[in-house]
């Protein structure tokens, strides 16, 4: 019988990021302050492991005020309806070093099937005797998909917020 091994999300050393256009000239990022997530694997190169994670909404951070005020409300995430993000997947090897990241993910009241590409970082022990494994996650949303509809146009035509979400995620695990 497989011997399941708990690996818990390192807050310290990881980090969820966002990127959207702004006016279509500019990129804006933002990032979740707070997350929580675990891994469940049977293999030690995590080939077929379970992940859960979730994002607070409440945390979110675009280095302004005004606009994160703005996406916390009913246009954009409604963090007091829905205060998480989250996502439950299997991770699973392409080959080498990449992996895919196939599961569902559920932003405001919308659960859709997605797929994160994944490229393994390797494993260490830390100072502290602590067993790490780094992972570098990346994929793309449309957001209008997720219930994220607010939209406007400049008068000079142009569009505020872009339909298109990248979402980059720097994880560490620690095994438990």
């Amino acid at each position: 019988m497989a011997t399941t091994t708990t690996w818990a999300i390192d807050p310290t050393h990881s980090e969820i990021q966002f990127k959207v256009k702004h006016l279509v000239i500019s990129t804006v990022t933002g990032s979740f302050k707070s997350f929580e997530g675990s891994v469940e694997s049977e293999k030690e190169d995590f080939d077929g492991a379970t992940v859960q994670f979730s994002a607070d909404v409440a945390t979110i951070d675009t280095n302004q005020a005004q606009r994160d005020e703005h996406l916390k409300s009913a246009d954009f995430f409604d963090a007091e309806t829905y205060p998480k993000i989250s996502f439950a997947g299997k991770l699973q090897k392409k080959s080498g070093d990449s992996y895919t990241l196939k599961g569902d993910l559920t932003v405001k009241h919308v659960t859709k099937p997605f797929e994160f590409a994944v490229e393994y970082g390797g494993n260490m022990t830390d100072f502290y005797g602590n067993n790490k494994s780094g992972f570098e996650i990346t994929g793309k949303i449309n957001r209008k998909e997720f219930g994220l509809e607010w939209s406007a146009v400049t008068e000079a035509g142009g569009v505020v917020v872009g339909d298109e979400v990248k979402l980059i995620a720097n994880i560490q695990v620690v095994k438990q």
